[in-house]
């Protein structure tokens, strides 16, 4: 993870700066440990679904439903000679071929739901953060403030009804 890439991205991209040490930069390394996390899951997930379909291929095989691949004596190991299916075989053809394509077919659709579980589940946006408020204590001149203000509140209550009309109508003016 390259700080300063990211720093520059984030200001390219909203114009807010932030420092090496503002907290982000710790989501950012959980983000980046989670994704490990569930990456090699779904490595080992592709690793059991490729151990299965290597086994039921290699039991095609010895079941005669497909060919082998066999080296001749003293040949390199790259080019490999077909093998003739058994006789019986030949007649079943149409049988294989349809065995092989859904094997085929179910190894796609296995891969694709892989792809979009792993789509959905890394690419959820983050929901957004709830608003915290935080109560500050009142400053002494705002607590003076205060008590000033209800004692003058108590004294106009006290004086007569016209002269309070116009204290009233004096406070409604900007």
């Amino acid at each position: 993870m390259d700080q300063q890439k990211l720093r520059t991205l984030v200001f390219e991209k909203t114009g807010v700066r932030i420092d090496i040490d503002d907290p982000i930069f710790a989501l950012v390394a959980l983000n980046e440990a989670v994704l490990a996390e569930a990456v090699e899951r779904h490595v080992e997930l592709l690793d059991d679904a490729t151990a299965d379909l290597a086994d039921q291929v290699q039991a095609l095989q010895e079941s005669g439903s497909l060919c082998h691949f066999s080296k001749a004596a003293g040949e390199r190991p790259a080019p490999a000679a077909l093998v003739a299916a058994p006789p019986a075989a030949i007649h079943a053809q149409p049988l294989r071929e349809k065995r092989i394509i859904a094997i085929a077919g179910g190894a796609a659709l296995l891969c694709a739901f892989v792809v979009l579980a792993g789509q959905a589940l890394l690419l959820r946006p983050a929901p957004a953060p709830a608003a915290a408020v935080v109560a500050n204590e009142l400053t002494p001149a705002q607590s003076a403030a205060l008590r000033e203000g209800e004692k003058l509140a108590a004294i106009v209550a006290k004086l007569d009804p016209k002269t309070r009309a116009v204290i009233a109508a004096e406070m409604q003016k900007p």
